[in-house]
């Protein structure tokens, strides 16, 4: 067989310990994040890694297997577990391992040698790609995915203005857009809506979609029944009781999520205002928690295990070297309508 047709030596530990200047101990050390390694040593081991792609013999790689991770911050989410839950199953169906990953600390995940440490330590084990959930501040990641050629898809993208991300989200503007607009419908006119951070792009697109209904209905919008803060339930409880003792407090309450909506419930029944008699409520992402509130709770669904596998399939294309068919997916969202929401008393 002529040189020319041979198969490309792959790279060993030695290479990168030659390309970098140090020991194969300290390569060691690098790709394994431990901490008496120095941040410009990590850094340049760390590019050898990527410009000679070096993959350890010792990954599932090397026998055929092959994995995928997938990155959050608050696992006991129910959002992110239902999300995970498609990840898994989409996991499984192609034969692929799902390694489950804490993204490294927000307080640490901006800086260029922590970022790429990170994503070192994903392509030693033999990940193909990252699936990130919500992740903040992810733009240092996602470039040490880029340079080290690794797939890296984000669901519902927080706080980035990267060129190239690759998100799978869902139509979150339509979604409240038609909440508020049924709401409307049914007569409501002082509607407030208690939001997400500021930073998730989702959560932008949800009070946009709420303040677009309110628009095209000749409704203002009163700027003390508009607030964000985060996803979850004690958020929720505290802005609720806030709109709830004015002395013109809402007819109606849209809530950016469930846990928030769950929050509103539980401080409206404790202030002795009745569900959906006096104040009509909605949600968002239709969890399975969202049936199981008293009373049941009407809410935008969005389909989020169905996101969790386009996640997968998009990162199983992507390291196939197909690109993405769109940079950013939108899934549609549906309006659940149980007993939380009713016409306006009069």
């Amino acid at each position: 067989m002529s040189s020319s047709s041979a198969m490309p030596r792959k790279a060993t530990l030695s290479d990168v310990a030659t390309a970098s200047g140090v020991s194969k101990a300290t390569v060691s050390k690098a790709l394994n994040g431990r901490d008496d390694v120095s941040a410009e040593t990590r850094e340049r081991v760390l590019a050898a890694v990527a410009e000679l792609d070096y993959r350890p013999t010792t990954s599932p790689a090397a026998d055929g297997r092959r994995a995928i991770a997938v990155a959050f911050d608050i696992p006991a989410s129910p959002y992110i577990l239902n999300v995970l839950q498609g990840v898994l199953a989409s996991a499984t169906d192609n034969r692929l391992d799902l390694l489950t990953r804490l993204a490294p600390d927000r307080t640490v995940r901006t800086q260029r040698a922590v970022a790429h440490a990170w994503i070192a330590d994903q392509r030693a084990a033999g990940v193909i790609g990252v699936v990130g959930l919500t992740l903040s501040r992810p733009d240092a990641l996602l470039d040490a995915a880029a340079e080290a050629k690794l797939p890296f898809v984000m669901v519902d993208p927080v706080d980035t203005a990267h060129r190239r991300l690759v998100s799978i989200a869902s139509s979150n503007w339509a979604g409240a857009r038609a909440a508020v607009d049924y709401l409307i419908s049914l007569g409501h006119r002082r509607i407030a809506w208690i939001g997400g951070p500021e930073s998730s792009v989702a959560a932008r697109d949800r009070l946009y979609g709420y303040r677009a209904a309110l628009d095209a209905a000749d409704l203002e919008a009163d700027p003390t029944m508009a607030v964000s803060d985060q996803f979850d339930v004690a958020a929720g409880a505290r802005h609720a009781r806030e709109m709830l003792t004015t002395s013109r407090p809402p007819t109606a309450i849209m809530a950016a999520d469930d846990e928030i909506a769950v929050g509103v419930l539980a401080t409206a029944r404790e202030l002795g205002v009745r569900v959906p008699e006096d104040l009509s409520v909605i949600g968002f992402d239709d969890t399975p928690q969202a049936p199981w509130t008293t009373p049941p709770l009407t809410t935008v669904r969005q389909h989020l295990e169905d996101m969790g596998r386009m996640a997968v399939q998009t990162v199983e294309s992507l390291a196939a070297g197909q690109p993405p068919v769109s940079r950013h997916v939108e899934l549609a969202t549906t309006l659940t309508i149980r007993e939380t929401v009713a016409p306006p008393a009069e």
